[in-house]
């Protein structure tokens, strides 16, 4: 299937994100327009303590009106190397800096309007090590054993995305630090 881009616009930009409509051409020969969300990309961490703790944030998402239990995450700044905000996002929102950080894969969060590219890393060997947190960041973290963790999610008892693919695409690696 081929789309020919027509024309882009730039709609909106943001701190974090920016919005542009595309004017397409679709296979068949007709127009149609996109509204993509444009993003730096973003990480993920996977937080696990020597005990087989997964470390989590839980904060307030205003979208979702609602306190979420989520793996700790971040947006890149432009053209910053993933390991290196995951490094700083792990501090950042848990206190923690990892000892080893093991990049796991990538996924799109929501290819269907939104250029984000997740980062997924394992972070181990964890020490205390914070960072002050964002501004806007109230974070509340939570130590939880990560059957645990694993069994909420297959529950459906975590509705974030990121954390749910994290979890997932994490899962052959964390054998180890089942209990």
């Amino acid at each position: 299937m081929k789309f020919e881009l027509l024309d882009s616009e730039m709609i909106f930009k943001g701190r974090a994100f920016a919005i542009r409509r595309d004017n397409l051409r679709t296979p068949d020969g007709s127009t149609t327009k996109f509204d993509i969300v444009e993003h730096h990309g973003s990480v993920v961490i996977l937080p696990v303590d020597n005990d087989g703790n997964l470390l989590l944030v839980r904060q307030y998402r205003h979208a979702a009106a609602d306190d979420l239990l989520e793996l700790p995450a971040g947006t890149l700044e432009p053209d910053e190397e993933p390991a290196l905000c995951a490094a700083r996002e792990v501090r950042e929102e848990t206190g923690m800096g990892a000892g080893q950080l093991k990049e796991l894969g990538k996924f799109y969060l929501a290819p269907g309007y939104s250029t984000e590219l997740m980062t997924v890393f394992l972070a181990t060997d964890l020490r205390i090590d914070p960072l002050d947190p964002d501004a806007d960041e109230f974070l509340e973290v939570e130590k939880i054993p990560l059957a645990e963790v694993l069994s909420m999610a297959e529950a459906g008892q975590m509705p974030d995305a990121k954390t749910l693919a994290a979890l997932l695409m994490a899962r052959p690696h964390l054998s180890q630090y089942l209990k």
